[in-house]
């Protein structure tokens, strides 16, 4: 989430994000489109709802009168058993009226922190910090005097996301002494709670260091074995941690042991930032972890000259590395266009919300992929439109779920929202009318609809 080098001057997680040096060259722009790796998803149940009839048995809703990825002209998209089918729905299926909105694939937070979040309740002041120990120290503070549990801020937090149009997110939460596992298992409840309308993904992170703090590597050991995550995290091991090897070893030894991913926060930047994603490339190579390990913002990439950029992306891609960023500035976003010609995946997420370090943050990847078009500063239709997806199938190709393409056989995943095109939908942001998961209306009008909520027609 945050890095490990303070700035002079004021503080803010922008400016901690900026790090303590500036960036030479500028960033690349997200012109090329997202090619998914779509073959991770389960192919069987897809060719089976793609191919089907829709009167097959199944459970079948019709959305009458929409655009899929802004057609001119309405139709209706067919769900049986939760995915999308082809051919006309049966006589007797339940009607859903899209009233002619356009139906677009729902999207993936692929780097959120719900545990810290003050979402839903009173307003914090938050107060001047002159480092990351002072971040940490008042992230402490802030947990301490939360009267609602971690599950409760989470849930409420996570909720909301659903009500933006997210079908899916990697949810970091903290692990540390001062802690314990508190994180974890609030974030577990949550996902419980909510599992009807939202895929989670949950990373054990050490945020106040693995080495640094003792009793930290024992409680990631727990979390893993535990079976409550999915992954394990790692911070800035030279920057941050200052032991690279130590941190390295430890966190990929705990993941090779559980069967778990790793997700790493690789803020440092330079040499110390080329040196530690370097360490990555090679413990996910000796331990056969392909496919099994993100780095998160990877600051250091940003600054490279074309060659070396192009032979790190090359092994990213060759091991199945995957990267997320949160397009913070436009000299910290990742040159995804670059990155996806040597096949790497590349996720968008929404950080850090309404917490210590920031007031700002609101779970709408919607707004993070407006966001990622005005960093990046682009202007085309396909550079609006592939800022989307991005944020759609980006995130998704990172979880390792199939993409919501409104295609047969996809998940029916999908938000529909007015408008005239997708360029239009980044720019102007509408709200999101009807929020569909796996077929069922888990959202209308920015309200949530809670589980076993009914359809409507």
């Amino acid at each position: 989430m945050q890095p490990s080098s303070p700035v002079p001057g004021s503080f803010s997680r922008r400016t901690v994000l900026a790090g303590a040096a500036a960036l030479a060259g500028a960033t690349a722009a997200t012109t090329a489109a997202v090619v998914a790796p779509a073959a991770r998803a389960e192919a069987a149940p897809a060719e089976a709802a793609a191919s089907g009839a829709a009167g097959a048995g199944g459970r079948t809703v019709v959305f009458r009168d929409v655009r899929p990825l802004a057609a001119p002209d309405p139709t209706d998209l067919v769900v049986v058993d939760g995915r999308i089918a082809r051919g006309p729905a049966p006589r007797g299926a339940k009607v859903v009226d899209g009233g002619g909105r356009i139906a677009l694939p729902s999207l993936v937070d692929a780097h959120i922190h719900p545990d810290k979040t003050t979402w839903g309740g009173s307003w914090v002041s938050r107060r001047p910090a002159s480092g990351i120990a002072d971040y940490v120290a008042q992230d402490v503070e802030l947990f301490h005097s939360q009267r609602r549990s971690v599950a409760e801020r989470a849930y409420g937090l996570m909720a909301h996301a659903v009500t933006r149009g997210t079908r899916a997110m990697r949810a970091h939460a903290d692990v540390a002494p001062a802690y314990d596992l508190a994180g974890v298992e609030g974030l577990s409840k949550a996902r419980e709670r909510l599992r009807h309308a939202l895929d989670v993904q949950i990373v054990a992170f050490p945020q106040h260091g693995v080495i640094r703090t003792p009793g930290t590597a024992e409680l990631l050991e727990e979390a893993a074995r535990s079976g409550a995550v999915d992954m394990i995290g790692g911070i800035d091991p030279s920057g941050f941690d200052q032991a690279l090897d130590e941190q390295l070893d430890l966190v990929f030894g705990i993941a090779d042991r559980h069967g778990v991913g790793v997700d790493i926060h690789l803020h440092d930047r330079g040499a110390k930032g080329t040196e530690a994603l370097r360490g990555i490339i090679d413990r996910t190579r000796a331990l056969s972890l392909t496919g099994k390990v993100t780095v998160s913002h990877v600051f250091c990439l940003t600054g490279l000259a074309d060659g070396e950029l192009g032979s790190l992306a090359a092994e990213l891609g060759d091991l199945d590395i995957a990267l997320t960023t949160v397009a913070p500035s436009d000299s910290l976003v990742l040159p995804i266009a670059r990155l996806r010609e040597h096949g790497v995946r590349v996720g968008l997420g929404s950080d850090g919300v309404r917490d210590s370090w920031s007031p700002f943050g609101n779970a709408d990847m919607l707004h993070r992929a407006h966001l990622l078009g005005w960093v990046t500063d682009v202007r085309l239709d396909e550079e609006l439109t592939d800022c989307y997806r991005t944020a759609a199938h980006g995130g998704a190709d990172v979880m390792g779920l199939a993409h919501a393409d409104l295609e047969p056989g996809a998940p029916a995943d999908f938000v529909l929202v007015r408008g005239e095109c997708l360029p239009q939908v980044v720019v102007d942001m509408p709200q999101r009318d009807m929020v569909v998961h796996g077929g069922v209306v888990v959202a209308r009008d920015g309200e949530f609809l809670g589980r076993g909520a009914p359809t409507g027609e």
